[in-house]
């Protein structure tokens, strides 16, 4: 749900990605977070001697191909191209991470002895 805040942030900054509202924000997000999931490791292997000869570079490049097909298939989620793909994706991907962080400087998880 805070990484749906942060696709609509990305929105209001950026005029490369539009959302229609925060329940088009939810989907895209769920989609985003399934495609990451589901998706970029397959492509991670598959791209892996690309990967390695840009030093890591090309994992942008994923991350951004799969925020734009997720824009391809949702009508409330639009990307003008794939250079607002990259810029929207990296821009969203930083916010979550610190979203992340954030919550679990506050919630710190619990140790099993």
């Amino acid at each position: 749900m805070l990484c749906a805040g942060a696709l609509l942030l990305v929105a209001q900054v950026y005029s490369g990605v539009q959302l229609q509202n925060f329940s088009s924000a939810l989907i895209a997000a769920l989609v985003v977070g399934l495609f990451n999931t589901l998706l970029r490791p397959v492509l991670i292997v598959l791209t892996l001697p690309i990967t390695l000869v840009t030093l890591g570079v090309f994992l942008f490049v994923i991350h951004a191909l799969l925020f734009w097909a997720a824009s391809g298939m949702l009508d409330g989620f639009a990307v003008s191209g794939f250079e607002a793909a990259l810029i929207g994706s990296v821009f969203y991907s930083l916010l979550c991470v610190v979203i992340d962080s954030a919550l679990e400087q506050l919630f710190p998880p619990k140790r099993l002895n």
